[in-house]
């Protein structure tokens, strides 16, 4: 019965030490398991977003942390200098700006969706209520200022020098009947400086962070058709550095966010301002 007694000690020793070496293993191993990924965006309004991206990614281990900015500028220095891994906040024409200007070395891992620069304002409601000498405010970055008299244009405010392509600049306005004054403005700023102007144009991010629904505030705006080669500039992308354009783990990230689950949440939460620039 001794024998016994202490041949059964020792068993449960044995299984007690196994099975909290186990548990110490497991909960190690998954800690050290999920890798972390560094997202720089602006603003919070893809928040859902990448919600939904991290639920995707939970079977690969990985997990999108995001870093956010106020200006897209600070967050490619980030990306140069290494602080992030990746950048989602920019369409090919701020990018290719970017690149053109400081020697970045990026490249373009992903689409993810194209939104509309809507006209708003906070006095009327209809472009066609705007009337001599109205200040408009635009974007103060070389694109979306670019991308904002294309839309003055489209509406028939202005017209600008056809050779400037979709990057004219406020001197290559070459018919401004109503002497319309375009101030350039921070594009964050300009949803809460509209009681100051007639209109204002600005990102949609923008808008929604201020509580403004682009779809139905704004008072001008032009269709965001994908299949539009003239909207291929304005398509938001997913950016590495060169050197990481291949890293599995980035490409992954690239997988969770091209999906119809994301899809489907960028159609439900932003009720067609966002339209998904991938095959799903």
């Amino acid at each position: 019965m001794k024998k016994i007694a202490k041949i059964s000690g020792i068993l449960l020793s044995l299984v007690l030490l196994l099975g909290l070496a186990a548990c110490s293993g497991t909960a190690s191993g998954s800690s050290s398991k999920i890798k972390e990924v560094k997202v720089g965006v602006v603003g919070d309004s893809d928040d859902p977003i990448w919600k939904q991206v991290n639920k995707n990614l939970k079977k690969e281990n990985i997990e999108v942390k995001l870093v956010k900015f106020s200006d897209g500028i600070i967050a490619n220095q980030s990306l140069a200098s290494k602080e992030l891994d990746l950048t989602a906040f920019q369409h090919y024409a701020f990018l290719h700006q970017e690149e053109k200007e400081k020697g970045y070395k990026f490249t373009v891992i992903g689409q993810s969706y194209l939104v509309p620069l809507n006209v708003y304002s906070a006095k009327i409601k209809s472009i066609k209520q705007i009337k001599a000498g109205d200040k408009i405010a635009i974007p103060n970055n070389v694109t979306n200022a670019g991308r904002a008299l294309k839309v003055l244009e489209s509406a028939g405010l202005i017209k600008v020098n056809p050779s400037k392509g979709y990057l004219p600049d406020v001197k290559d306005i070459t018919e401004n009947k109503l002497h319309l004054k375009i101030v350039q403005v921070d594009p964050a700023k300009i949803p809460s400086l509209l009681p100051d102007f007639a209109a204002g144009i600005t990102n949609s991010n923008f808008a929604i962070d201020n509580k403004i629904d682009p779809i139905k505030d704004s008072i001008y705006s032009i269709e965001p058709n994908l299949n539009d080669p003239n909207n291929k500039p304005w398509i938001n992308v997913i950016v590495s550095r060169t050197e990481d354009k291949n890293n599995s783990t980035y490409k992954k990230v690239v997988e969770a966010y091209q999906t119809q689950s994301v899809a489907q949440t960028i159609k439900k939460i932003y009720n067609g301002v966002y339209v998904p620039a991938f095959k799903y």
